[in-house]
């Protein structure tokens, strides 16, 4: 693709491009990192690299460049490039952007492979591929141009909608809804029972999970990650939400739309999440609490109670961010203090 040509696609797009300089409209064949690019590479520095990225431009050997356009010093790193460059209000964004044009998604064969097992009055819609050792259960429905993977296991009422993507592996259980525009990646399980037993006289009694799970659309799940269904009622994650690796989201959890949530966050059953909550990685969530909108809670942050819009979180249990920066800044002085202490008390003591 001509650096030309990806300068158009970018007016076109969510990044905001502000100004650009073609030296030599090059052949753009690949995108790499600043350090790493080489002739006919496009790289990228965001708006929040550090300084150290700033001087490696200047011995980068991409041909092609997307810079931020807020940046203070912008006017003084462009004067002397030699390559190609955009200016634009969101390089990150800019740069998945060019991903897109560069790597165009491999579509699927269109069809059912031989091998594939169909049930009974399963509904399936226009360009529909389904790989190859599939199982569709029973009365369920698959929207148009979705992509199912080899192996994936959809067991009977299910609806999935238009053009999902189901990767390898994967199992959705009876009564789950998938919307539009969804991706479930590798060995992901959505629907399985939830964790409910009722402790009695005579051990535990499993509590029945009939509820069921439903993803909104543009919902997208990280390979290994779990959405149980409840007893009764259901699991809802809201429309645009993004979940990593090895999330476990526990029974008639609801979330608003666009959350994150990274690697390994555990949400317990009941809790309500709201709209465009982030959670970084191994983050706790206890049982029904109730986290408003906008809330971001660091990394290993543990929430046992209810958190209010807005807030940034961190700790376990969470308190504000930077009241913990200031506790985290002073546990190894610990050991000090309680030293001090002890010997204050010898003194008040005599």
């Amino acid at each position: 693709m001509q650096f030309n040509e990806i300068v158009e696609k970018l007016k076109e797009g969510q990044s905001g491009l502000v100004d650009f300089e073609i030296k030599n409209n090059q052949n753009i064949i690949s995108a790499a990192s600043l350090e790493k690019a080489k002739e006919n590479d496009i790289s990228f520095l965001d708006n929040n690299s550090p300084l150290n990225l700033r001087d490696i431009i200047k011995d980068s050997k991409a041909s092609a460049l997307l810079l931020p356009s807020e940046d203070k010093n912008i006017t003084e790193i462009i004067k002397n490039l030699t390559v190609n460059w955009i200016l634009i209000k969101d390089p990150k964004i800019a740069f998945a952007e060019t991903l897109e044009f560069l790597y165009p998604s491999e579509i699927e064969k269109e069809g059912i492979h031989e091998t594939a097992v169909i049930g009974e009055n399963v509904k399936i819609g226009p360009n529909v591929s389904i790989g190859a050792n599939v199982y569709i259960g029973d009365h369920s429905e698959i929207g148009a141009e979705t992509i199912i993977h080899a192996g994936v296991v959809v067991y009977r009422k299910v609806i999935i909608g238009s053009k999902n993507i189901i990767h390898a592996n994967s199992v959705i259980h009876s009564d789950s809804k998938l919307g539009d525009e969804c991706v479930i990646n590798a060995n992901a399980v959505i629907g399985g029972e939830g964790f409910g037993f009722v402790p009695t006289s005579k051990g535990w009694k499993k509590m029945p999970q009939v509820g069921k799970v439903i993803l909104n659309n543009k919902v997208e799940i990280g390979s290994g990650s779990t959405i149980d269904r409840p007893s009764v009622g259901e699991t809802i994650l809201g429309e645009d939400t993004k979940i990593d690796n090895l999330v476990q989201i526990g029974h008639g959890v609801t979330t608003g739309k666009g959350c994150a949530m990274a690697a390994q966050v555990g949400i317990a059953g009941g809790a309500q999440i709201g709209n465009s909550v982030i959670l970084a990685g191994q983050v706790g969530v206890g049982n029904k609490v109730i986290i408003g909108d906008r809330v971001i809670a660091s990394s290993k942050t543990g929430i046992i109670s209810n958190i209010d819009a807005g807030k940034v979180v961190s700790g376990f249990p969470a308190i504000p961010n930077k009241l913990w920066l200031r506790c985290s800044a002073n546990f190894k002085k610990l050991p000090e203090i309680a030293k001090a202490i002890r010997e204050l008390n010898r003194k008040n003591s005599r």
